[in-house]
């Protein structure tokens, strides 16, 4: 059994189009911003709000060569990942900064696949991930449905405690 796990997963809208670079060595490094949201009932006012949170990506070599190619802003997409934090020391104050992030080793484009995605039914997606296997690598299956997307409003009464 393990003694630990690190597993994140998201299903969210990129907030901008993602940025593919190289390191030294030509390792392709893919960032980008992703938000999620959430639904939720103010106890107070009994208003339905909706909270959305940003999620900073990383993701690493064929994986990263992908989410450049395919990821545009706006779409959405399922994440599979570790999340990771790094620091540095910030040159105009001297302070130590940090950053946590998902590292991706697994995307699912969702919705069509011509254009941006959006909130568009059906359609297909396309699945990329880290994992060994033949071919290239990048797998055309549609994605599970998003049944829980559909579901209903819960109220107060529905919770069983």
């Amino acid at each position: 059994m393990a003694k630990s796990v690190n597993k994140v997963i998201l299903i969210g809208t990129l907030g901008k189009d993602p940025e593919l670079k190289y390191t030294p060595q030509g390792t392709a490094v893919t960032k980008f911003s992703m938000a999620t949201n959430e639904s939720f009932k103010d106890k107070q006012s009994g208003e339905w709000k909706e909270r959305t949170e940003w999620h900073n990506i990383v993701c690493w070599q064929r994986t990263a060569e992908v989410a450049a190619e395919y990821l545009k802003k706006g779409r959405k997409v399922y994440i599979e990942g570790r999340l990771t934090t790094r620091s540095w020391d910030d040159k105009e104050t001297g302070q130590k900064k940090y950053m946590t992030e998902v590292v991706a080793n697994d995307l699912v484009l969702l919705g069509d696949r011509g254009g941006s995605g959006g909130d568009s039914e059906g359609g297909g997606g396309a699945r990329r991930s880290s994992g060994s296997g033949s071919g290239s690598g990048f797998d055309q299956r549609p994605p599970a449905e998003d049944n829980f997307a559909q579901s209903t409003e819960i109220t107060d009464e529905d919770i069983p405690f």
